[in-house]
């Protein structure tokens, strides 16, 4: 499988150095009274806002202090090849940064945060997908309009690396078990084939074929996790996906081990009791839980997916958060589990010094260091639609935790349970397509 060119734009280790004036002054802010936050900006891309924090005046940054991200860019080769378009009309590609006091948020719908100063730092991305890293700024920069021998001082790293990923296109929505492809430029070449099925108390002949035999031999550990159990009222209940290569060999499996049920006196599937799905991988003749996502509807303005990712060590050990945010209803959006970057609303730290591993066996995750000696940077994103939206997710995955079929498969079963869980969370009042309906609740 050859992998499609990107580049990840990163910008971190912000810090902020105020000098503090002997007499007050309007224009002089106190680090010890004042937060501090920035807004960065990149032609194209969604503002990105992050906190920068004050460092005391006679202090410098650590040579070798760890890279701190406060916004990243995942640029593609379309974007490249448009930032290095030439124009007469287009001004040099920069990432323009704005720099405010006090606390961001808005008060009766103006910006709280009082604008200190604007950075801009040109970029040049040229050829970036193809050498290790390109460092665009590091170290400080005088800003604000004080005096320019004590002006404030600001502290920033600008660099891009490549970050080459492999790309899924589902060819059709997950409940009609379409292909899976994998998508090189402008070549589509069939990779997965997609089993939906319904695994149910009341008709186990329903089961998929790939995991009749393996679930039922795994129900002990199966129920664990989740809960078959009958309960009165609206649920959604018993979905599972196999995914299988293009020789018929299942290498990944999503199945709904946790029933989507309504809140009492409600329509809808509350926070406080999510569904919940396994992502299974093949192991040792039977399958073994890699990692477990629960999901649910918000309530107030938001109403959208509420979603949670967690991976399953061996040796029942507790579940590590890897991901935990919400996506429109209406709107869809995107799934992304991007370790160490605060892009998918969760900071995840990162040891720079473990090895890298493949999770492939238990053996193999190391000790102590699981799973940041498995996971680290970009790993991977699913895009997801919305509501009575024809939905053909698309997966990118980091090439770096992809040393096998059942790998990539995995991730491809966490996105098809993704895309199951907006209608799985759909409210009850609204009905279900065919294609995720049991005989018997068509009839009803």
């Amino acid at each position: 499988m050859d992998p499609c060119p990107f580049v990840r734009l990163s910008v971190g280790n912000l810090a902020l150095k105020i000098p503090v004036a002997s007499k007050p002054a309007r224009s002089v802010v106190h680090p010890s009274s004042s937060p501090c936050f920035c807004k960065i900006k990149l032609k194209n891309f969604p503002l990105q806002t992050a906190v920068v924090p004050f460092i005391p005046l006679e202090n410098q940054f650590p040579d070798g202090h760890v890279h701190n991200v406060a916004a990243t860019y995942h640029l593609n080769k379309s974007d490249l090849d448009k930032f290095a378009g030439k124009s007469i009309f287009a001004g040099k590609l920069c990432l323009r940064i704005s720099i405010y006091t006090g606390r961001r948020g808005t008060t009766c719908g103006v910006n709280s945060g009082k604008l200190l100063a604007k950075v801009s730092v040109p970029l040049d991305l040229a050829g970036t997908e193809s050498r290790p890293s390109t460092v665009f700024h590091n170290g400080w920069i005088s800003v604000g309009k004080e005096a320019k021998g004590s002006s404030a001082q600001f502290h920033l790293n600008v660099k891009a690396e490549p970050d080459p990923r492999f790309v899924f296109q589902f060819d059709g929505e997950p409940e009609c078990s379409p292909q899976v492809f994998q998508i090189q430029g402008n070549i589509r070449q069939p990779v997965f084939t997609c089993s939906f099925s319904f695994r149910s108390t009341g008709d186990r002949n329903q089961r998929s074929r790939s995991l009749q035999s393996d679930l039922g031999s795994s129900r002990s550990w199966l129920s664990s996790f989740g809960s078959e159990r009958e309960r009165p009222g609206k649920e959604r209940k018993g979905w599972s996906i196999t995914v299988h290569d293009l020789s018929g060999s299942p290498v990944a499996a999503a199945s709904m081990v946790t029933p989507f049920v309504a809140s009492p006196g409600s329509d809808r599937v509350s926070r406080s009791n999510p569904g919940s799905w396994l992502i299974l991988r093949p192991g040792d003749g039977t399958w073994k839980p890699w990692g477990r996502l629960e999901a649910w509807r918000e309530r107030g303005g938001s109403d959208g997916l509420g979603y949670r990712f967690e991976l399953i060590p061996d040796m029942g050990a507790a579940g590590i958060v890897l991901a935990e945010s919400t996506l429109s209803s209406h709107k869809g959006g995107k799934f992304l589990i991007d370790l160490g970057s605060s892009s998918n609303g969760r900071v995840t730290p990162v040891n720079s010094n473990s090895p890298g591993c493949s999770p492939r066996g238990s053996g193999d995750y190391g000790s102590g260091l699981w799973p940041y000696c498995v996971y680290r940077g970009f790993v991977m994103s699913a895009s997801v639609e919305g509501e009575s939206k024809c939905s053909k997710p698309s997966v990118e995955v980091s090439v770096q935790h992809v040393n096998c079929t059942e790998d990539a498969a995995a991730f491809v079963a966490l996105a098809a349970a993704l895309d199951l869980s907006m209608d799985a969370c759909r409210l009850f009042s609204h009905r279900l397509r065919k294609e995720l309906c049991q005989p018997h609740d068509l009839l009803s």
